[in-house]
């Protein structure tokens, strides 16, 4: 196989991640293209994040934009098949459980290319959510899996997955924050933004939290509630702001809602928090990472290696306000180790483990 390596992303997630896994291959010489979605497509959600992870430009933007699930997913289909046809990788590399995660993955599939999944194994085992079934379709037609944690290596073997094509290689998303560490200005973040020296992080997107009017409406009564003890910066996503500003979140005393921010200037605001209350998978790492306590408003993780290594702590909404009073107390401490492996050379493992796979099947 002498085609390249195609990393195919789509979401801000995606950057983050695929970021140090392309650098790597740089420096190893591979030959590589890069093709950008367009799920993500906002400037404030996608040009921003090539920018401040030093990816390179993406060989192709197709353009795909949002939609219902299945109509994404099938526009994302259509439009990757010519541009993997016409490429002929040697392998495609996927990111995380994204409907442009699934919708390559598939399309390799039918066409006889390796699939390589970063983020492999992570399971929250919610059916309900869009993202369990993306992972779960996307391990099964993939021929490299690459773990985060050792919880998804167990996932992986439970589910019939050869250990050969296991890779556990830590992970990636790590990589970026590390390498970026010492850009994050919590101070800078702070007086941007006109909040006081202490403050929270809110972040809301997932399906069960926005989608339905009385879901985002508990969801907002909760952050009330959260705001009456601290105040919260609350960046909107796309997906999220319509819903959440009807509930009446705009109208919160102690609630600072942002406009969607770049990667340096999210994480100084979260390096600098009290607390963030999230129901973001990257954002339960990220700050198990910088030692920040983490409430995720979700009944499961996949990332349960955040829980059990990290500052993550999953609340239903009724518990956040009596929860976020034992953050801000002092009464939660975060364990003493952090998760294996999270040690910012997780994408040069990933580039090790694909270059070999590369020689042995040129």
């Amino acid at each position: 196989m002498n085609g390249p390596v195609l990393h195919v992303v789509g979401t801000r997630p995606n950057f983050v991640k695929a970021a140090p896994v392309v650098a790597a291959l740089r420096t190893s010489g591979c030959e590589q293209v890069l093709v950008h979605t367009g799920q993500h497509y906002d400037e404030r959600m996608s040009a921003v994040f090539f920018r401040e992870l030093g990816l390179p430009e993406p060989d192709v933007d197709l353009g795909v934009g949002s939609g219902s699930h299945a109509r994404q997913t099938a526009d994302l289909v259509v439009a990757l098949e010519p541009e993997l046809t016409a490429r002929a990788p040697a392998v495609v590399v996927v990111y995380g459980d994204v409907n442009s995660t699934l919708a390559a993955a598939l399309v390799a599939a039918k066409l006889s290319i390796p699939v390589a999944h970063v983020e492999a194994g992570l399971r929250s085992f919610d059916m309900t959510m869009p993202e369990e079934v993306n992972r779960r379709l996307v391990d099964q037609v993939a021929e490299i899996h690459f773990a985060t944690s050792p919880e998804a290596v167990g996932h992986l073997s439970r589910e019939g997955v050869d250990p050969a094509r296991v890779h556990f290689v830590g992970n990636p998303m790590i990589d970026t924050l590390l390498g970026h560490l010492d850009r994050f200005d919590p101070a800078a973040a702070r007086t941007a933004h006109g909040l006081p020296g202490r403050y929270g992080v809110a972040t809301l997107h997932r399906p069960a939290n926005v989608d339905d009017p009385q879901a985002a409406g508990t969801a907002v009564r909760a952050l009330r509630q959260a705001a009456a003890q601290i105040d919260l910066a609350v960046p909107l996503h796309p997906r999220s702001a319509s819903a959440l500003r009807a509930a009446g979140l705009e109208d919160t005393p102690g609630i600072h809602l942002l406009e969607p921010l770049g990667y340096v200037e999210f994480m100084g605001l979260v390096r600098g928090a009290a607390v963030v209350i999230t129901d973001s998978g990257g954002v339960q790492e990220e700050t198990t990472v910088l030692g920040v306590p983490c409430l995720t408003l979700r009944s499961t993780t996949e990332r349960p290696v955040t829980v059990t290594h990290g500052t993550n702590r999953l609340v239903r909404h009724d518990e956040l306000a009596p929860t976020l009073h034992k953050v801000l107390v002092g009464e939660v401490t975060p364990p003493v180790e952090g998760p294996p492996l999270w040690d910012g050379r997780s994408g040069a493992r990933i580039a090790g483990v694909i270059t070999r796979w590369l020689e042995c099947h040129g």
